[in-house]
């Protein structure tokens, strides 16, 4: 379990997961391309829920700015699979159930939950800029109101 953050300027860390279908997605091959990576605990739980239908209603405007959006969770395909359904998600949700790029962003270990400490993953979401570096970087963020924040911050 790695404390290790990333901030703007470093190298995001390449990956490849399957998504929803099973399907690898690598973020290499969305080079040339701003990408929002962002990391959530759990599928279909109502925070995850709330920042994912933000970042689906917020799709078109980030698209047309040139972003695309990638959602990771320790969830199995199957289990995303329920989720892009029920929701209506029409972004790739990719699986890490390894946690192996959880850790290698920093957006797995110690947290606060619920005034205890715990581990688990960080809700964290990360700005790609179009070379593969990272643009910004954001920790602890909160479920609601997270997408609007991200979309000033871009000017999107």
């Amino acid at each position: 379990m790695s404390e290790h953050k990333l901030a703007p300027g470093d190298k995001a860390p390449d990956f490849t997961l399957p998504d929803a279908y099973g399907k690898p997605v690598s973020l290499s091959s969305l080079r040339g391309q701003q990408v929002i990576v962002y990391f959530y605990p759990a599928a279909m739980t109502p925070g995850c829920t709330r920042e994912a239908c933000d970042f689906r209603d917020s799709l078109s405007a980030l698209a047309a700015a040139g972003t695309t959006v990638l959602g990771i969770s320790p969830d199995e395909p199957a289990k995303l699979a329920k989720f892009r359904d029920r929701d209506h998600l029409t972004f790739p949700l990719l699986s890490d159930p390894s946690r192996q790029v959880h850790e290698a962003y920093g957006a797995y270990g110690e947290k606060m939950l619920y005034g205890k400490v715990t581990v688990g993953v960080i809700r964290s979401t990360f700005v790609i800029d179009p070379d593969g570096v990272v643009a910004k970087a954001y920790y602890n963020v909160k479920a609601t109101g997270h997408v609007e924040r991200l979309r000033k911050d871009l000017g999107i």
